[in-house]
């Protein structure tokens, strides 16, 4: 049973960004997966690792269309991506140090992150991309 569903509600009206958020719904599933399975020590350190690099190529191609139709809010939405960044890194190398378990704490704040950013933050960008071109 996947921890989130990717759903039309999710859907930014772009494409390519659509298809990274599935991405990382996956990965967000595969974790949980992991987890039901009891192979979450074997399978988080990668898994997490995916997700960080995942996420920088997410991020980079995301910022890389609002720039070129040069979308108003992209200072403030490339520094919201640093700071995703660096918590979800903190979790890896958390994990990696042997401070942190994969746990539901883990897989609620990826979950809560992907859902908030995707609806809140990336629904604005997603008209101004289409009025611009973008689909």
């Amino acid at each position: 049973m996947a921890l989130l569903a990717w759903s039309s509600r999710y859907s930014v009206g772009v494409k390519t960004i659509d298809g990274q958020h599935k991405v990382l719904f996956e990965i967000l599933n595969d974790l949980h997966g992991a987890m039901l399975k009891g192979q979450a020590q074997a399978m988080t350190g990668p898994l997490l690792r995916k997700l960080v690099d995942y996420t920088r190529t997410h991020f980079t191609a995301e910022e890389a269309m609002m720039a070129g139709a040069k979308y108003p809010g992209l200072t403030e939405h490339r520094a919201l991506h640093r700071d995703l960044i660096k918590q979800v890194e903190d979790y890896s190398t958390r994990y990696g140090r042997g401070e942190i378990t994969l746990n539901i704490h883990l897989l609620n704040f990826v979950r809560d992150w992907l859902t908030n950013h995707i609806q809140k933050v990336d629904h604005e960008y997603g008209p101004w991309l289409n009025d611009h071109g973008v689909h």
